[in-house]
């Protein structure tokens, strides 16, 4: 699945699948608003009724380079749109310049009908904050294996720790810098959240 860049009256569309069974989650930016169609359910939002989006950066074990925006409906409902895509049980594409180019565009076009959407990046501020806990607590408890080992004269498993600990930092560094809670405007969407 990959994005059609018809932008004229046509507008602007993205498709993915969402998982390997069902068919495609399909998009298109209208005149009207964005246009979508997900496991036989479709609907129109016009661009001004869409209440808020939130850009985050989302790995997964098949695919550590995925960006999700979640476009909520003022009327209640939300939809995500994935930049990656199912293609066998065992690959997961990426489709990264059609993901980027319709979130600029759906920004684009809510900023010319005057849209008072909330935009937001990353993670809930609550969620970010456990996230943070979490990591101290770890960093303390893996200063406290490395100054062990060291002390008992471990150098093998204290090499093991740092290298543990390096690799782990620069996976979950990635998340953790990405998904920082912020909110944003339409002329400054975060090229961090964007592939």
């Amino acid at each position: 699945m990959q994005v059609s860049d018809a932008q004229g009256a046509a507008g602007a569309s993205y498709a993915y699948k969402a998982s390997l069974i069902g068919s495609a989650h399909r998009f298109e930016l209208t005149e009207e608003g964005l246009s979508w169609h997900i496991a036989g359910r479709s609907g129109l939002w016009r661009y001004d009724e869409i209440s808020a989006v939130r850009l985050s950066f989302r790995p997964v074990s098949m695919q550590q380079h995925r960006f999700r925006a979640d476009v909520r409906h003022s009327g209640g409902g939300r939809i995500a749109i994935l930049s990656t895509s199912w293609q066998t049980a065992a690959l997961m594409a990426p489709q990264d310049s059609g993901f980027r180019d319709f979130i600029v565009e759906l920004h684009a076009r809510m900023a010319r009908v005057g849209s008072r959407a909330v935009l937001i990046a990353g993670l809930g501020r609550k969620t970010y904050a456990a996230v943070l806990a979490f990591l101290a607590v770890l960093t303390v408890a893996m200063m406290g294996l490395l100054i062990r080992a060291l002390l008992i004269g471990e150098f093998a498993g204290a090499l093991f720790i740092i290298g543990f600990a390096a690799l782990f930092a620069w996976q979950v560094g990635g998340f953790v810098r990405r998904n920082q809670p912020q909110n944003y405007s339409f002329d400054r969407v975060p090229k961090a959240l964007l592939p």
